[in-house]
C-alpha cells in the first residue's frame, strides 16, 4: 500500500500539467523563405495558452528589406478568450496589447482552434482591434476568412490546423507546416 501511495504522488505532478501540442511553420512571402512562426498550446481542464513567437526577415540584396517580431500569449477558457499579451515590431513600429476579457466571450485570429469558423469577429493580437470577419467553406474543404483589407484560406485535417495562405495588398503569405507534437 505504502508502494502505491509513493507511486501515485509521483504521478500527480506529471498529469498537473496537462497536455501540449505544438506547430512549427515556415512562412514565405510571394515565394520567398522569410522565417518561421511557432505555436504552443498548453491544455490543463477547460484552460488553454497558447504561446506563439513569429521571427520574419526580407533580405534584398545582403539588406533587410523587411523584419518582423510577435510574441503573444493567449488565455483562453471553455471556447473565450481570457486574456490576450502582446508585443510586435512591424519593420521598426512597435505594437503592445494587453487585452483582458470583459463582457462576452470573444476569439482571436486562433488559427490553430478550428471553431473560429463560426465567428463573426475576432481580436487582432497585434493591434488589440476587434475585426469584423466572415467565413465561408470552400469546394476543396479549406476555409477562407475575408477581414476588411486581407483574405486568409485556412486548411485543417481532421480538425487539426496544417496549412495557412493570406493575400493582403497585391503580397501572398504562406504557411507550410514544418512541425507537429501533442
Amino acid at each position: 500500500m505504502k508502494v502505491m501511495v509513493f507511486l501515485l504522488c509521483l504521478l500527480v505532478p506529471f498529469a498537473s500539467h496537462g497536455t501540449e501540442k505544438r506547430w512549427q511553420f515556415r512562412v514565405y512571402l510571394d515565394g520567398r523563405e522569410v522565417g518561421t512562426h511557432r505555436f504552443t498550446l498548453t491544455e490543463k481542464g477547460d484552460v488553454r495558452e497558447l504561446r506563439t513567437v513569429a521571427r520574419f526577415d526580407l533580405q534584398f540584396l545582403f539588406v533587410t528589406a523587411w523584419r518582423y517580431r510577435h510574441e503573444a500569449t493567449e488565455r483562453w477558457r471553455g471556447g473565450c478568450l481570457e486574456s490576450l499579451v502582446s508585443r510586435t515590431e512591424d519593420n521598426g513600429e512597435p505594437y503592445a496589447v494587453d487585452w483582458r476579457r470583459g463582457e462576452g466571450c470573444e476569439m482571436s485570429f486562433a488559427y490553430w482552434n478550428p471553431s473560429i469558423t463560426g465567428a463573426s469577429r475576432l481580436l487582432n493580437a497585434q493591434t488589440g482591434e476587434v475585426e469584423p470577419v466572415r467565413f465561408a467553406r470552400l469546394a476543396d474543404g479549406r476555409w477562407r476568412l475575408s477581414a476588411p483589407g486581407i483574405r486568409i484560406d485556412l486548411e485543417y485535417a481532421q480538425g487539426d490546423w496544417v496549412a495557412l495562405e493570406a493575400l493582403k495588398d497585391g503580397r501572398r503569405l504562406r504557411y507550410v507546416r514544418e512541425t507537429t507534437s501533442g
